[in-house]
Formats: structure tokens, C-alpha cells, sequence
């Protein structure tokens, strides 16, 4: 039998316990001998990564990805399946979940073979195979018909849709709105109506089919109130925000430095702050990273040929922790126990991880755990092979200092568990 106690931890920042974990369970849960000050949370669950495996391993891996995530809380990710070859196949789905990992790793289905938005894949052999998240992300499903189709298919298995929400026409990216403009969008004049109408046409489809349909990385006002119109009719629409699009506007990517160079693009002042009142509200269910790693001298590119996108596991919570500071109703907990909310059990309930993930600190659970240091101070360390983050040497008054997975450790840099 394998025994760890935690000394002196404050579960969801109450007070201090002793925490007893025996062969990866929580056994004893007691008042602490000698109090400490570290915060015990459950470990976190990204319900959207990009480990770039297999294909994209110059700018990360499986195990380097996993490794950033352990660095953040994390005990459990969602791998999106815009890898090279695409997750296609129930082969592939087989060979990531069998991939060395230093947290649960669950890769997402595409919708479409090869991501085209052509023909649909064989939903139930994947699901079969393991995916329980279906989602061309990347790519927005932009024909009504195939999107219907694939809601349709998946809510009569229980599964999960996940659309990345961008009208290609709208935003500039498509050869048709070229073709009649003559003009080339840059990434920051992307409409917001583009992310909008997918979302609210989607949600029409949701209604109509009577499934489950997910909202990556909500950007703007105008998907909130078309998402908090789904809400008040009680539809199955649930939707995730970014660290980054909580903290950071549109005003940070002026000067055109690559790390702030995202898609969806950072948006207004009063676009954050209606993502953060969602947020809080539950409007917008989780907070998923959209880790999006790149090799340095990719994102180190002219802003016109740098790729999209920005780390975000190792700072996620930091990140998270100072936007809402201060927004969490106060009939819902502590804001350590929102955190944990968006974070982790609602993450992986979508994920249909639920039962082992992102379970309440108790006796009988599994002990998929982080330790929090609330009165840290300065920069976050990175741990994976990218480090394209607007973040980079920021301070920060919250900091992860150590993992647990089934009470085994994952990251401990400083001796925490000790």
C-alpha cells in the first residue's frame, strides 16, 4: 500500500487539515495538527489542449504537453484532433490514450474526415474507440446541414459537439468574401457578428436535435446574450472562455507582437468584462486553456505570418484567479470553489470524465489533486517545449506548486509534498 499525507492543507481554502491518501484514495481527511497555508483544490481538467502529437512535435509532444499541464493543476486534458494525421480513426484515438503522459490525456474526435467539413466520421466507432468529444476545432463546421447531421448522430450516443464558432466568410477567410471585396482581414479586424451568428445558428440546431452542443472559446457580448438566451430555455448549450481572453483586449495586440496573436483575435474592453459576468454567472460553464503551442522561430514570425495561438496550461489559474478576482457571487462559494468549478468539475462532467475527474475533496474520491500557493509572488515557470505566452515574466499572486494524480505526483518542484 502506498501512503501520503498532506500536513496542514486548506481544502478549497477553509481551514487547515491533514489529508490521508492510501493506493491513490482519499482515506482520512482530519483537522490539522500543524496548520498550513497551501490551498488544496481538486486537480484541474482542460476540456481544450492542442498537443500537437501526432505531427506537430517540434513545438510539443504528449509527454511535454502533459508536463506543462501537471506544472498548472492539471490531471486530466482534452487533446484537440487538428493533429497530422487528423484523429480520424479509432487507431489514433487507441494510440493517445495509450500514449506516456503525465496527466489523463482524452483526444477529441474530429467531425469531419480530415477536417474538411466534408463527410462525417464514424461517430459511433470512435466513441467505441474512446472519444467522448467530437470537434473539427480550428475550423469552423460552417454547413448547417453537416452540423445538424453530426448533433443529431452524437446526442443519440451521448456525446459531445464542440464548435469552433467562425463564420468564414464573415471573418474574412473564405475565397468568396475575397473574391467580392478584394480585401484581406487582419486577424484583429475580424468581426465579432462572425463568431455570433455561428453560435446563434447553433444553437437553433442544438434545439432543433435535442443535443448537446459545446461553444469553444467564446469570445465576444453578443455570443453571451445569445448563449444566456439558450440558458433561459433551458437548452443543452454549454460554452468555454480562455484565460486569455478573460485578462487580455484588443488594446494588448496593438502593437502587433506575434504572443498576442490568437484565434478568436483579443477583443474589447466591454467584451471581456461580459465574458467575465458570464463567467461568474455560469452563462459560460468552464475555463479551457486552447493550448496552442509553436516553435519559437514560428511565433517569433512578422505578425502577418506567425501562427495563431498562445500557451496556456502552466498560467491558467493565475491568470484566471486575478481576472475574477472579486466577481464570484458570494451565494456560490468561495472563489477557491468557483475556480474549482470551472476548472475542474464542470470540465470533466462535459468530458464525460466525471466519474473520476473532477471529483469533490472527500473520503472515497480519487485523489487527483494540486496544492495552491495563495501568496505567491512573481513570474510562472514553464515546463513544456513552447513558450509562446503574453504572459512571459509577468507577475502573479497565485501559483500552482504541486500536483497529484491517483495521490502520485506529477509536479513538485519545490518539495511540497515532502
Amino acid at each position: 500500500m502506498t501512503r501520503r499525507l498532506l500536513r496542514g492543507v486548506r481544502p478549497y481554502g477553509a481551514a487547515p487539515m491533514d489529508v490521508l491518501i492510501e493506493d491513490g484514495i482519499i482515506t482520512s481527511i482530519t483537522p490539522a495538527v500543524t496548520p498550513g497555508s497551501l490551498v488544496l483544490l481538486p486537480g484541474f481538467v482542460d476540456l481544450h489542449t492542442h498537443l500537437r502529437e501526432p505531427g506537430g512535435e517540434e513545438g510539443e509532444t504528449i509527454l511535454t504537453g502533459t508536463r506543462a499541464a501537471a506544472a498548472g493543476g492539471y490531471t486530466a486534458v482534452v487533446a484537440m484532433a487538428n493533429t497530422d494525421p487528423v484523429v480520424d480513426t479509432p487507431a489514433l484515438v487507441r494510440r493517445i490514450l495509450a500514449a506516456r503522459a503525465h496527466a489523463d490525456v482524452h483526444p477529441v474526435s474530429a467531425i469531419t474526415h480530415g477536417l474538411a467539413g466534408g463527410s462525417l466520421v464514424d461517430m459511433e466507432a470512435m466513441a467505441e474507440a474512446g472519444a467522448r468529444v467530437f470537434s473539427d476545432d480550428g475550423r469552423c463546421l460552417s454547413d448547417p446541414v453537416l452540423m445538424r447531421t453530426a448533433l443529431r448522430r452524437a446526442g443519440g450516443h451521448g456525446l459531445l459537439v464542440a464548435q469552433h464558432a467562425q463564420d468564414p466568410v464573415l471573418a474574412g477567410g473564405d475565397t468568396r468574401a475575397l473574391d467580392r471585396t478584394g480585401v484581406v482581414l487582419d486577424v484583429q479586424e475580424w468581426p465579432a457578428l462572425a463568431e455570433a451568428v455561428i453560435v446563434a445558428r447553433d444553437v437553433l440546431l442544438a434545439a432543433d436535435t435535442d443535443a448537446r452542443l459545446h461553444v469553444c472559446h467564446v469570445s465576444t457580448r453578443a455570443s453571451v446574450e445569445v448563449l444566456r438566451w439558450a440558458r433561459s430555455r433551458g437548452l443543452p448549450v454549454t460554452a468555454e472562455v480562455t484565460p486569455h481572453h478573460l485578462a487580455l483586449t484588443e488594446a494588448d495586440a496593438a502593437g502587433r507582437d506575434p504572443r498576442f496573436k490568437m484565434n478568436p483575435p483579443l477583443r474589447s474592453r466591454d467584451d471581456v468584462l461580459a465574458l467575465r459576468e458570464a463567467l461568474a454567472e455560469g452563462i459560460i460553464d468552464v475555463v479551457a486553456t486552447d493550448h496552442a503551442p509553436h516553435p519559437a522561430d514560428r511565433k517569433a514570425l512578422p505578425w502577418p505570418q506567425a501562427p495563431f495561438g498562445v500557451i496556456g496550461l502552466e498560467t491558467a489559474l493565475p491568470v484566471v484567479a486575478e481576472a475574477m478576482e472579486g466577481l464570484w457571487p458570494a451565494r456560490d462559494g468561495s472563489s477557491w470553489e468557483n475556480l474549482a468549478r470551472v476548472m475542474s468539475t464542470e470540465p470533466a462532467r462535459l468530458a464525460g470524465i466525471g466519474d473520476r475527474h473532477g471529483r469533490p475533496i472527500a473520503v472515497g474520491e480519487p485523489a487527483h489533486l494540486c496544492l495552491v500557493d495563495p501568496d505567491a509572488h512573481g513570474p510562472v515557470d514553464l515546463y513544456g517545449r513552447s513558450a509562446n505566452t503574453p504572459f512571459a515574466g509577468r507577475g502573479f499572486g497565485v501559483r500552482v506548486v504541486a500536483t497529484l494524480r491517483a495521490g502520485e505526483p506529477t509536479h513538485d518542484p519545490g518539495g511540497s509534498l515532502d
